[in-house]
This record gives structure tokens, C-alpha cells and sequence, in this order.
């Protein structure tokens, strides 16, 4: 919840909150390797997060109403975007995992394709939209102040303002942070979890809600594994473990090597979206 995260703009019963998001319970198996007898486990109740002076029911019940809100933007969302033909991808990571590099090497391979689009998310400067400016595609900064994430709000005001064409690609680089976006849908086709052969192979274990919720796994900085203690199989594993059906890709940003496949993807959905929009007119 926000009273963890710092994240928040309006009050509910003295806390300060803006969402209910970040350590959520989705259903599924949060395998622990190690359970030492005086570890510390917070989150086991229904709510699946612990806030000082919130009871488990109370916290649920304000995840529910929040997230409720944010579903009503993001179907409002889904319905423009799939009624113009355009594939969103929702990008999610760490801080540095590559992501806006890999959004401008994206960008320079395929803006003579098809049309694209970026809703770059960060908490301050426009750092990050300008790089992505200079490739030659629209790119709208979003600033979310002390917000940790992207909400379907955001986005839909976003869409508004940009002016984008139907059957384009679009791009939404989300605030690099592995817990809060987890739980908050976008409009978006997928979400695509990009991770640094820089961070350890496992990531996914430690934040599951993330490579659950994700329907695509980057591997990127691949050019650097020869400098890294890093397991890729092993990686590939935890990933699968928490969600068996999520698909890998394994590229450098920097070198290129491997990026194929990834723009073939990214084709291969838009294709597809523009076909359904095609037949949505009849």
C-alpha cells in the first residue's frame, strides 16, 4: 500500500494513499527457498500487506475500491486502443535495467514500418522522453511526482493528447520499479517485464506478482554475461516457475544481438490488432 511506498495523494482514514497497489496476493505460489525460523514474514493475511493501523479486512476492502476505479480507466483504454488497431506494450523493470534503450533501438528499427508511439513514465524530468524524441517518434513524458507507477488514468489522458495513428505500435515505458505496476492494468496488450543480466537471476522470485502478472520476459545486457555471475537457465526457471506460461527472450540493446526475435514479436501483435480492428469495421 502507499503508507509503504511513500506513493500518494489523497487521505483515507489518516493514511496517505493514492492506490492500493504493490504487495498484493494474486493466488499464486510465492515459493520461498528459505524459511529460517527468525526471518520476518509480513503480508500472510488476506490483504497480503501489512500497514500500521489498518486492519487486513480494511486494507482489502481500500485495494478493492482503488483498483476497481483504476480497472474502469484501463477497460475505457483497452476499448480505444483495440477500436484504432493499436498494440500496447506495457513496459515494467527495475531502475537501469535497459528499458529506454531498448525503447530507442526498438524505435530506430521500426519507425519506417509502421507508425509508433511512447508514454514514458518517470517521477520527475524529461530525461528519457527526450532520448526517445530524438529517434523521431511522438513520446509524451509523464511525471508522476512521488508516484511509483503508471495508473490507467494517467495513460488515458495521455491518449487524449498524443496523436496517435490507428494500427500503430504503442509503447508505455512504466516508472522503473518491480512491485507497484504489477498491479495495475494499463489498457495494455501485455506487459513485458524487462530484466538486466546485471540484477541476478533471481528476480522473479522475489518479485513474483511482477513475472506472474507479465505475459513476456526480456533478458537484456546478454552482451555483458560473460562479465556477470548470472544463470540463465536457472533465470529462466524461477520465471517459469511463478508463471509457466510467460515467453523469454534473450537480446543486447546495446549490441543489437538477439533483437530479431523481439522485433518480430512486436510486428507479428501489431499485425494482429490491426487485423481485428479491420474486422471490428466490418
Amino acid at each position: 500500500m502507499c503508507t509503504v511506498c511513500g506513493c500518494g495523494e489523497s487521505k483515507v482514514e489518516g493514511h496517505s494513499h493514492s492506490h492500493g497497489h504493490g504487495h498484493h496476493h494474486h493466488g499464486h505460489d510465492h515459493h520461498h527457498d528459505h524459511d529460517h525460523d527468525h526471518d520476518m514474514h509480513f503480508g500472510h493475511g488476506i490483504a497480503g500487506v501489512h500497514v500500521p493501523g489498518l486492519s487486513q479486512s480494511r486494507i482489502v476492502q481500500i485495494e478493492r475500491d482503488i483498483l476497481g476505479h483504476n480497472n474502469d480507466h484501463a477497460g475505457r483504454n483497452r476499448a480505444w486502443l483495440s477500436r484504432r488497431g493499436v498494440f500496447a506494450l506495457n513496459l515494467v523493470s527495475s531502475p537501469g535495467s535497459g528499458k529506454t534503450t531498448l525503447l530507442c533501438r526498438t524505435a530506430l528499427a521500426l519507425k519506417d514500418r509502421f507508425p509508433l508511439a511512447v508514454i514514458e513514465g518517470d517521477q520527475q524530468t524529461s530525461f528519457d522522453a527526450d532520448r526517445i524524441r530524438a529517434t523521431g517518434i511522438p513520446a509524451l513524458q509523464v511525471n508522476t511526482g512521488k508516484g511509483c507507477h503508471l495508473d490507467a488514468h494517467m495513460v488515458e489522458t495521455a491518449l487524449e493528447r498524443l496523436d496517435i495513428a490507428p494500427d500503430s505500435v504503442l509503447f508505455i515505458e512504466n516508472v522503473g520499479n518491480l512491485v507497484c505496476p504489477a498491479a495495475f492494468d494499463l489498457g495494455e496488450a501485455y506487459k513485458v517485464a524487462i530484466l538486466s543480466v546485471t540484477e541476478g537471476e533471481d528476480k522473479p522470485l522475489k518479485y513474483p506478482d511482477m513475472f506472474h502478472a507479465a505475459g513476456m520476459m526480456i533478458l537484456n545486457k546478454t552482451d555483458l554475461l560473460p562479465h556477470c555471475d548470472f544463470d540463465v537457465e536457472r533465470c529462466i526457471a524461477f520465471a517459469r516457475r511463478v508463471n509457466p506460461d510467460i515467453v523469454v527472450l534473450q537480446l543486447s540493446a546495446r549490441t543489437g544481438e538477439g533483437m530479431d526475435e523481439w522485433l518480430a514479436w512486436i510486428t507479428e501483435g501489431r499485425r494482429r490488432m490491426a487485423a481485428h480492428r479491420k474486422g471490428l469495421a466490418g
